[in-house]
């Protein structure tokens, strides 16, 4: 039976290298997984997932406004799908997340998400939100902070190295402009004491 999984975490906690490999455990078993990343995240190339370990994959993307449902039953038309992966899922609009969900319960495909938790302000991205809600199963990719406690949050650096407060929800970057943190250095660092 098909599920909806989520798995999420803070910047750099090796969310992408879990999705490549377990992508991968597929292929070499002899079947076919379609993997979906955010069209606005270029950082890797466009159209690719990438891992700071230095692994990667063409994806196909999705966009904001998108019907991911109707996208992955054009993908199934064209073939056997055994599994659906997308990274940076907390780019996914509320409206995807059920899209998502639909490709699961009507398509009896399996969906693996993968993104961040919450933004550099400590607030719930709205895809993430949904996936919280209404994912079968949810795994944590766990990262620690400079202090060796798990990091559960992340902070957004300026140019000069100073932790931002405030701005955009989405910010395209990664270390050097997010760094994952514990609550407690979190807070410190955003100056909430």
């Amino acid at each position: 039976m098909a599920k909806l999984y989520f798995h999420y975490s803070t910047m750099n906690a090796g969310k992408s290298t879990v999705l490549l490999q377990a992508a991968h455990n597929y292929v070499e078993r002899g079947m076919q997984p379609y993997l979906l990343t955010a069209r606005l995240d270029t950082r890797a190339g466009e159209a690719r997932i990438a891992s700071r370990i230095g692994i990667g994959q063409k994806a196909d993307t999705f966009a904001e406004g998108e019907d991911l449902f109707s996208k992955i039953e054009t993908r199934l038309a064209q073939g056997p799908c055994a599994c659906v992966f997308v990274d940076e899922a907390q780019f996914l609009q509320v409206e995807q997340v059920w899209q998502l969900a639909r490709v699961v319960d009507d398509l009896d495909v399996p969906v693996m998400c993968f993104g961040l938790r919450v933004d550099f302000r400590g607030e719930l991205f709205p895809g993430s939100a949904t996936l919280l809600a209404l994912s079968d199963e949810m795994r944590e990719v766990r990262t620690i902070c400079h202090c060796g406690k798990k990091a559960t949050m992340v902070v957004r650096m300026d140019a000069s190295g100073a932790p931002q407060r405030a701005g955009a929800q989405v910010q395209i970057g990664g270390n050097e402009s997010y760094v994952s943190l514990c609550r407690r250095h979190w807070r410190e660092a955003v100056g909430d004491k």
